[in-house]
């Protein structure tokens, strides 16, 4: 019987008594941990690259790396083609939209922090996805503690009297909604293959794109390849783009995508601590209470049984 019901399971299947909440969420920190440098980073990339050439140039970056990989450990170098659909909707959403989206937005001036905002919606937004496309049903309770964690860092980012144009924050709406779709479907797949698979298969089906466009904009674009820039550029193609991911999809797969994607309402604090650090950024009591407010409201969400 054993050997019977650990064949591969359908996407869109959930596996009973698999989940592992307390490991989910632990994993999922560890990839938000990854991406909360990712806004500093691209800023810095953009220092000395074309934005367009940083969005879609670090998933080449990402994509060349996976497919080295997925070749070392003797894989096949496309996922199954009744996934392929799945599998699109995460390029779709992480690979091209999000950092298409977020990238423009910080080149026309959003700063890391009122990008942050963004991250702070991004986990209410995955628990919606969560619902309509994984089966999750999350409790009441916990769908409050998600409200009050999200209202509560944008309420603190949007006092910290930063403006930007409005269609600079239509395009941080549109990353978000990308990277909700991309997690979601990340989680899905991510029940019965590796995470580290799943992302590496998303990134080799965008190769045809990524890797000519990229070409093409640096030879079009002006390229000047400072240490910092290019330290910027490394970050987010194998860190944001791929390693980061490890985690993440393992969390999302073993907690449950809607509660273990809560653990993302830490990361806009954690780009706070990355942008003093990097850019000598300075942050007052304020910014301590909502980290605990926002702490409080993670662990209501873990405690929440789904």
């Amino acid at each position: 019987m054993r050997g019977k019901n650990s064949a591969t399971v359908p996407s869109g299947i959930a596996i009973p008594g698999r989940a592992a909440p307390g490991g989910g969420t632990w994993l999922a920190f560890l990839g938000v941990l990854a991406f909360s440098g990712s806004f500093p980073a691209t800023v810095y990339a953009m220092e000395g690259f074309d934005p367009w050439l940083v969005a879609i140039g670090r998933a080449a970056i990402a994509g060349i790396v996976a497919l080295v990989c997925l070749r070392a450990a003797r894989l096949p170098l496309l996922p199954p083609r009744p996934h392929w659909r799945a599998y699109g909707l995460i390029s779709l959403g992480v690979v091209f939209g999000f950092p298409v989206f977020s990238g423009l937005a910080l080149d026309l001036g959003a700063s890391t922090a009122h990008a942050a905002v963004v991250i702070g919606l991004l986990p209410a937004a995955t628990a919606v996805c969560a619902v309509l496309r994984a089966g999750e049903r999350p409790r009441p309770v916990f769908w409050a503690a998600c409200v009050a964690g999200a209202l509560a860092i944008t309420a603190f980012t949007l006092t910290r009297g930063e403006t930007t144009a409005a269609w600079a924050d239509l395009l941080l709406v549109g990353a978000l909604l990308s990277a909700a779709v991309g997690y979601t479907e990340g989680g899905r797949l991510a029940r019965h293959t590796p995470g580290w698979q799943v992302i590496s298969y998303a990134l080799v089906l965008s190769l045809p794109i990524t890797v000519p466009v990229s070409a093409v904009l640096a030879a079009v674009t002006p390229v000047a390849p400072t240490p910092a820039a290019l330290a910027g550029f490394a970050y987010v193609g194998l860190i944001s783009m791929f390693l980061g991911f490890f985690p993440w999809y393992a969390g999302l797969a073993r907690g449950g995508i809607a509660r273990a994607g809560q653990t993302q309402l830490t990361q806009p604090l954690l780009t706070l601590v990355w942008a003093w650090f990097l850019m000598g950024e300075r942050y007052g009591a304020a910014t301590v209470a909502a980290a605990l407010a926002v702490l409080v409201c993670v662990a209501i969400t873990q405690r929440a049984r789904t």
